[in-house]
């Protein structure tokens, strides 16, 4: 016992024993400084120094651009760019997955074999996101009798409400007697209108170009889309004045008729109607004679 107090105590003097450190002159020995030091006060001083170096150190790469140059770290504005290039390409699949089912049921009316759907491009994000299966779509014997009601009285409605297209007329886009009427058991969901060889078609109301193209079957094609939901489709063209993303007016030539593809006699006009992917006649909305 007096053995390890005496070690602690003979301990306690060499850590307390004070030392001189001195820096001299080396050729005239003249003494420029000097320091009274202990080993605890060099011990002390070693560990603050440690402490606010590691300290400031932190703080450097923590909180300053500095730790843009460490190996590891990437820049904050980097950091942004990619996670914005993140959402705008999420945002960019999604449109061009819409688009593709969109064209897709634009081929199908191009092709005649489109059964009676919805073609509204706006309604394409809620088949994508809700599943019909998980959901109870059997209607009520009421709902049912309301359906069958409405659906006699408005089957073929092309305007959504006379309040708010009254001032919406559709301008014939040709003059001539009519050779195939609409038939919707037969899938004719056209009329067939007789005109001379490159006379001017025009369109049947203001709209926007969605497809000028060469069809095998029947030649050129224009479609156009309006308002209210409405597409009007014109096919057997000689020539095509309008392209893909052109704004027309109503009355405004957009192609001149022809007797173009497979599927044709002579010259003529086949014109579809079709309301958020219900063909519709035309007839009905369109003086052609």
């Amino acid at each position: 016992m007096k053995q390890s107090n005496k070690n602690k105590k003979k301990f306690a003097k060499k850590l307390l024993h004070k030392y001189r450190l001195v820096v001299l002159n080396e050729d005239t020995f003249e003494e420029r400084l000097s320091f009274k030091l202990t080993k605890l006060n060099v011990f002390v001083a070693v560990t603050l120094s440690a402490i606010i170096l590691i300290a400031g150190t932190t703080f450097l790469i923590a909180f300053t651009g500095l730790r843009e140059y460490i190996p590891g770290y990437s820049s904050a504005a980097l950091k942004k760019q990619a996670t914005e290039l993140a959402f705008k390409t999420d945002s960019l699949q999604t449109a061009l997955v819409l688009n593709n089912q969109y064209y897709a049921s634009i081929r199908k009316v191009l092709n005649g074999d489109l059964e009676p759907g919805n073609l509204n491009k706006d309604s394409l994000p809620k088949t994508i996101t809700s599943d019909p299966l998980m959901l109870d779509l059997s209607p009520s014997k009421a709902d049912s009798l309301l359906r069958d009601e409405v659906a006699q009285e408005d089957k073929y409605n092309v305007l959504e409400s006379a309040g708010s297209a009254m001032n919406f007329a559709l301008f014939p886009p040709v003059k001539g007697p009519i050779s195939a009427k609409y038939k919707l058991k037969s899938k004719h969901f056209a009329v067939d209108v007789v005109v001379a060889k490159n006379a001017p078609v025009k369109a049947v109301a203001d709209g926007r170009v969605i497809f000028a193209e060469w069809s095998a079957g029947t030649g050129y094609v224009m479609i156009v889309e309006h308002d209210f939901g409405l597409i009007s489709v014109y096919k057997h063209n000689s020539s095509l004045t309008k392209e893909q993303g052109d704004f027309v007016r109503a009355g405004e030539v957009i192609a001149t008729a022809g007797s173009t593809g497979e599927l044709t006699t002579g010259p003529h006009l086949h014109f579809e109607l079709w309301k958020e992917g219900n063909p519709v006649n035309p007839t009905d909305y369109i003086d052609f004679d």
